[in-house]
């Protein structure tokens, strides 16, 4: 398959959140916050040489609307950055349950229902990321798959990299980045969506 160019979303919270966000709408389904993450690759540009860090968005949890639309903010206190940078600065530690962004996004419910345990769909869902006062819509191609009675994975169906000029050119984002130690990153910032939505 073509990859889909790198999202153009401002802020990591909004990127990693892009991704989160395929799920398949309907009441009955919802996120299991203790296997829904989202895995991110930020390559280092230090003097060295390029060094690879993973991080990831964890604790995903929302639930779908009867007319099968699916809101979901996202926080700074469920990514890992909290836990390697420590003791946050007074600044920074007031924005941690506050939403960096909000993805909505739907699904036809139907469609999820009709699978039959071991079946996959793939949907290009249409994503709006709502961050600092401005909306972005991205198209998100989105692997279904019925596991089990009651249980379906959520994976992103082809590769999504993030664009990381993007992310630092953000002033947020910047700051957090700079805390962590990234003076600058790499271009592209690759993202794994590794979900699972339950019946209620």
């Amino acid at each position: 398959m073509r990859p889909f160019p790198p999202c153009r979303f401002p802020a990591l919270g909004t990127a990693l959140f892009a991704l989160l966000l395929a799920l398949p709408a309907t009441a009955a389904w919802e996120l299991d916050p203790e296997r829904s993450r989202v895995a991110a690759t930020v390559v280092q540009i230090a003097p060295t040489g390029p060094i690879a860090h993973q991080h990831e968005v964890r604790r995903l949890a929302g639930s779908a609307e009867a007319d099968g639309t699916l809101r979901l903010p996202l926080r700074l206190a469920q990514s890992d950055v909290i836990e390697r940078m420590g003791s946050l600065p007074p600044w920074l530690s007031g924005l941690t349950e506050q939403p960096l962004a909000t993805v909505t996004t739907r699904f036809p419910p139907q469609r999820l229902e009709a699978l039959a345990v071991g079946e996959s769909l793939v949907e290009v869902l249409e994503l709006s990321v709502h961050s600092g006062g401005v909306t972005h819509h991205e198209p998100l191609a989105v692997r279904f798959t019925h596991e089990a009675p009651g249980r379906v994975r959520v994976t992103n169906a082809e590769r999504v990299a993030l664009d990381g000029r993007e992310l630092m050119a953000n002033p947020t984002m910047r700051s957090v980045l700079l805390l962590l130690g990234y003076e600058q990153i790499g271009d592209e910032v690759p993202v794994l969506l590794d979900a699972v939505l339950v019946r209620r």
